[in-house]
């Protein structure tokens, strides 16, 4: 914890310790970054998205279960703002119970746990609509942090922990600026940058920007540059 700071909580002392507050002398944060108007905006485009997606969704479902043996939706536990877990969803592209197979949380562009659906969904970033309900449930923001898996939480120093200020985002900033192909501490920098010069011009932004990322394919993978690369909570 950064000298000056105190733990920040959010509605409870479940998330106590989690995130330091780096402004010496400021009271505990009980919203995420963007407040009532970054929610109004999330909900705003969220509900009538999902109403309008719903038959492609239901459609991209069908596909997924016809195509490979499990579920149509992939349900993660993910660290959202304040480092509160929460259920993530996603339309599954690799086959059931990748996790437990092969490189684990790794993948790479030629990972043969990827299914023929999944490929597609991955190269159009399909298997992150469900996370549309996410929005909706106050889980997720439509921009933000891109949601991780708690264990990674303990690897990040007193900085890198301000990322978890905002609701983790279907896109964000180091989504636009390299995704998976660069590696988790410049990611997490990025993030930081964005929860430290929030804007909803900086999201509108992000989400023009996140086209043009998804229709070039760009950063899919983790390639030579990318993977995750924070030293342990011990600092080696």
């Amino acid at each position: 914890m950064t000298p000056g700071a105190h733990p920040l909580r959010y509605r409870g002392a479940d998330v106590q310790d989690t995130v330091p507050d780096t402004e010496a002398g400021a009271p505990p944060r009980t919203q995420p970054v963007g407040g009532a108007a970054k929610r109004a905006f999330d909900l705003a485009v969220a509900i009538p998205a999902t109403i309008v997606l719903a038959p492609v969704m239901a459609g991209l479902a069908a596909w997924v279960r016809i195509d490979s043996p499990g579920p149509a939706v992939f349900r993660q536990k993910r660290a959202g703002a304040f480092g509160r877990p929460f259920t993530c969803f996603k339309f599954r592209s690799m086959v059931d119970g990748a996790e437990g197979k092969g490189a684990g949380l790794k993948v790479t562009e030629d990972d043969d746990r990827i299914t023929r659906a999944g490929r597609v969904l991955r190269r159009l970033s399909l298997d992150e609509l469900p996370q549309l309900i996410n929005v909706i449930r106050g889980d997720m923001s439509i921009v933000g942090p891109r949601p991780t898996v708690p264990a990674q939480i303990a690897h990040y120093d007193a900085v890198q922990r301000r990322r978890l200020l905002a609701r983790p985002g279907m896109t964000g900033l180091a989504q636009v600026r390299g995704r998976a192909s660069i590696p988790w501490s410049q990611r997490i920098a990025l993030d930081v940058e964005y929860v430290d010069t929030w804007s909803m011009g900086l999201d509108l932004r992000i989400i023009a920007d996140t086209v043009r990322v998804v229709l070039r394919g760009e950063g899919q993978y983790r390639g030579e540059q990318g993977g995750f690369d924070l030293a342990g909570p011990s600092g080696g």
